[in-house]
């Protein structure tokens, strides 16, 4: 079955398609970056495909690869009751068409993959932060995102509002210990203090 629409979509759209693979029971197409709204249009309204559905958008950094993300577009046909994958590849500076014109839903999936990879969409209605806070610096799904971040956000009880600060490692109050309580520790562990000697 899937094999049948893979032979179908590719003998409809022609170069739109760079790559086919099935994997897991769905089938995964490689898209051309250009002709990505064709291509959604057309697996929406061809009778042998009614994806009608968009389930997600979601971005994937490879930051090794000159064309760093992957943008994948997962479809539904409640009808068929079958899945696609749509992947393109984009590198941070060229954008991706928007595809809100054919899923109105794509809306706030392309805010998203704005907002946490950076990932610029032409033609969006509304590109901006989601899921961030307005003065939020990076974008924290990408793999040279720092895992503490730049600003630290707290309460301060003095000026009695939330104030940013550059992120503090305070280091000087831990204990570092590099004796693993496997080889021997010279001190009682943590809760080994009521066990018999």
């Amino acid at each position: 079955m899937l094999t049948d629409l893979e032979t179908h979509i590719s003998s409809k759209l022609g170069d739109a398609v760079r790559g086919k693979q099935i994997a897991f029971g769905e089938l995964t197409l490689s898209v051309d970056l250009g002709q990505i709204i064709e291509v959604l249009g057309f697996l929406r309204s061809d009778p042998l495909c009614r994806f009608e559905v968009l389930i997600d958008i979601c971005g994937v950094d490879w930051p090794a690869r000159e064309k760093r993300f992957d943008v994948v577009y997962h479809l539904l046909s409640p009808r068929l009751n079958q899945r696609i994958r749509l992947k393109l590849e984009v590198d941070d500076e060229t954008p991706v068409p928007s595809v809100v014109g054919v899923f109105p839903a794509a809306n706030w999936y392309e805010r998203e993959a704005f907002d946490m990879y950076g990932i610029l969409f032409s033609g969006h209605p509304d590109l901006r932060r989601l899921l961030t806070d307005y003065g939020f610096q990076g974008y924290p799904l990408r793999k040279d995102f720092p895992l503490t971040g730049y600003l630290e956000v707290r309460y301060d009880d003095e000026a009695k509002r939330v104030v940013y600060e550059p992120v503090r490692l305070v280091q000087e109050f831990r204990s570092f210990d590099f004796e693993s309580p496997w080889e021997g520790a010279n001190y009682v562990l943590p809760g080994d203090e009521k066990a018999k000697q």
